[in-house]
Order: C-alpha cells, then sequence, then structure tokens
C-alpha cells in the first residue's frame, strides 16, 4: 500500500458520490472485482454488490457525508480508520465506525471489516 491516507479519501469518497456511474467507476478503480465488504448490517462481495450498499446508505440518509476521524493507521497492506456519518452541514453524527480494510498486490482494496461504535436504534 503506497499511500493508505490517499486509499482511505478515495473509500470515503466513493461512499460519498451521489451519482451512480461515477460511484461506479471510483469503485471500480479502487476495489478489487472480487473485493468484499462485511460490517454489522451487511456482507456484500463484488463491486456491482458494493455500489448497491453505498446506493442503499445514501438513500437512508439523504445529505449526510461519510468523514474521516482521527487518521489512517497502517502497516504492510492493512488500514485501520475511524469515520462518521454526519450531515453535510455539520451537526451530530448519525453513524461512527471503525474499519479494516485490505489490499491487494495489485495496490486495489480486496476486503474491509467494519464495526459501529455508534448506530441508530433504527438500525
Amino acid at each position: 500500500m503506497s499511500n493508505p491516507a490517499e486509499m482511505v479519501k478515495r473509500f470515503l469518497d466513493a461512499w460519498n458520490e451521489t451519482d451512480a456511474e461515477a460511484r461506479r467507476a471510483a469503485v471500480s478503480g479502487l476495489w478489487a472485482e472480487d473485493g468484499r465488504y462485511v460490517d454489522p448490517l451487511v456482507s456484500v462481495e463484488g463491486q456491482d454488490a458494493l455500489c448497491e450498499v453505498m446506493g442503499a446508505a445514501q438513500q437512508q440518509v439523504p445529505g449526510h457525508v461519510f468523514r474521516l476521524l482521527d487518521g489512517v493507521d497502517a502497516h504492510h497492506n492493512v488500514a485501520r480508520f475511524r469515520w462518521e456519518v454526519l450531515p453535510a452541514g455539520g451537526g451530530d453524527p448519525f453513524a461512527i465506525g471503525y474499519d479494516v480494510a485490505v489490499t491487494e498486490d495489485d495496490g486495489r482494496i480486496g476486503s474491509v471489516v467494519g464495526f459501529l461504535d455508534k448506530a441508530p436504534a433504527s438500525l
């Protein structure tokens, strides 16, 4: 992993991308074809499924954005980072989480395992 902070920025940017085609292009450039994403709410494999999850998250909390908390801690091909989802204009976070990303030899994300530190009761 040559630049973990840049990889995480691109990861969060993909979650924030509201245009489906642009989101698909972002995911395609960042994730392995069979990349896997797992958190307490979802477990998906493949770029198409990941794009669907990202789109569904945006529909669930329109006007909210994912933002990096703290920083990125990384070694070898593994990065961990905390994030929050909050209204685009600021305010209290809707959700807070912690992800661990593992990249493949080509630098693309092969898997992400996420944990939720704060989630709304309705989830």
